[in-house]
C-alpha cells in the first residue's frame, strides 16, 4: 500500500465496514493514528494497515492464546481500568492528577470481556452492567461465574437508564421490547459481550422472542454513541442504549425500559494496594461527583459504595 495514500473516515469506515461514527471513536481512543489539515481528518494508508495488522493480531491472541499471562505492561504498580463510559475516562484523568507516579491505562471493551481480562490477568479494574434474567440482579452473578475461585469486591460507579434510542417525536411508537417485533422495524444492535446487548439477549429470552425475528438483530456498532448516530441518520428506527449518549446527538429520542447499575470490579486481594484506594477516594471526592453529575443522565447517590464481596 502506497506511503503517500491518505484516507478520509468516510473511507476509512468503507473499507472496514463499519460507520464513520466507529471511525471517529477509533481515533479519539487513540487506537488509530489521523491527522488534520486544517479541519479536516486524514488517515495516512499505512497507519491504517498497522491499525488491521494489529486488530488481527488482537483477535488471534484472544482466540487462539487465552493463557492467564498478563502483557508486559501490566505492573504491580500499574492499573489498567476496563469499559466504554465516559466516566471511567473522567475518572483515569483524576487518578493521573492524585498518582501522577503511577501508569493509569484504558481498554475500551464491553462488560463480557473486562471480567474475562480481570480472570486471565490482564486488567485489574474493570466495569459492568449485566443484568441476569433468572434473579433480576446486577453483575453479582456474572462475577461469581465468571471469576471462579478468585475473591472479588463490586464497587458502584453510576446508576442510569438503560432504553431505547429512537428518532424525535417517536413516530414509530416504539415503547416495549416486544415493539422490536413491529413490520418493518429496523434495530441497531450493540457488540456480543457488551453489557446493553447482554440486557436485551436477557430479555428477548424471558419473552421467548426469535432473535432472527428482529430486523437489524445482527447490524451491530462499537458504542452507544455510535447506535443513536445511527437511529438520527435514519439508518435504523431503534437502537438500544443508555440515557446519556442521547442526550449528545440530536434528532433522537430516548425511551427509558430499565434503571441498571454500572459497577467496577476488583480483585479483593488488590483493594488495600495504593492505586486502588486511590480509586475509592475518586469516586468519594466533591470534584468527581460533580462532574459526574453535572453531566446529567447518571444517579452518583451509591458512588463509591461496596455492593457485594463475592
Amino acid at each position: 500500500m502506497p506511503e503517500d495514500i491518505s484516507y478520509t473516515p468516510e473511507e476509512v469506515a468503507k473499507i472496514l465496514k463499519i460507520s464513520r461514527f466507529t471511525v471517529y471513536e477509533l481515533i479519539k481512543r487513540g487506537e488509530l493514528t489521523a491527522y488534520k489539515i486544517g479541519r479536516k481528518v486524514r488517515v495516512e494508508a499505512t497507519d491504517l494497515e498497522n491499525y488491521k495488522k494489529a486488530a488481527k493480531g488482537l483477535q488471534f491472541h484472544a482466540t487462539q492464546q487465552p493463557g492467564p499471562a498478563a502483557p508486559p505492561f501490566l505492573t504491580q504498580d500499574g492499573l489498567i481500568i476496563c469499559g466504554q463510559d465516559i466516566s471511567l475516562d473522567i475518572l483515569t484523568r483524576h487518578l493521573e492528577r492524585q498518582m501522577p507516579h503511577i501508569q493509569f491505562l484504558r481498554n475500551y471493551i464491553g462488560s463480557i470481556d473486562g471480567l474475562m481480562a480481570l480472570y486471565r490477568g490482564t486488567a485489574n479494574l474493570v466495569s459492568a452492567h449485566l443484568w441476569d434474567g433468572d434473579s433480576d440482579q446486577y453483575n453479582t452473578p456474572y462475577v461469581r461465574r465468571m471469576l471462579p475461585g478468585h475473591k472479588a469486591v463490586i464497587i458502584n460507579l453510576v446508576y442510569r437508564f438503560a432504553g431505547f434510542y429512537v428518532a424525535a417525536g417517536n413516530p414509530k411508537a416504539i415503547h416495549t421490547w416486544t415493539d422490536l417485533l413491529q413490520p418493518g422495524i429496523r434495530f441497531v444492535n450493540r457488540e456480543p459481550g457488551a453489557g446493553i446487548r447482554v440486557l436485551l439477549d436477557e430479555k428477548l429470552h424471558k419473552l421467548n422472542i426469535d432473535q432472527q425475528a428482529i430486523i437489524g438483530y445482527k447490524h451491530e456498532e462499537m458504542s452507544h454513541l455510535a447506535v443513536a448516530s445511527c437511529v438520527a441518520r435514519g439508518d435504523a428506527d431503534v437502537g438500544i442504549g443508555i440515557e446519556k449518549a442521547a442526550l449528545q446527538v440530536a434528532g433522537i429520542d430516548f425511551v427509558p425500559l430499565q434503571r441498571e447499575r454500572y459497577d467496577l470490579v476488583i480483585r479483593k486481594e488488590d483493594l488495600p494496594k495504593p492505586q486502588f484506594q486511590a480509586v475509592l477516594a475518586v469516586l468519594k471526592s466533591d470534584s468527581f461527583r460533580n462532574e459526574i453529575s453535572g453531566m446529567g443522565g447518571y444517579d452518583i447517590a451509591q458512588m463509591g459504595s461496596i455492593i457485594s464481596e463475592v
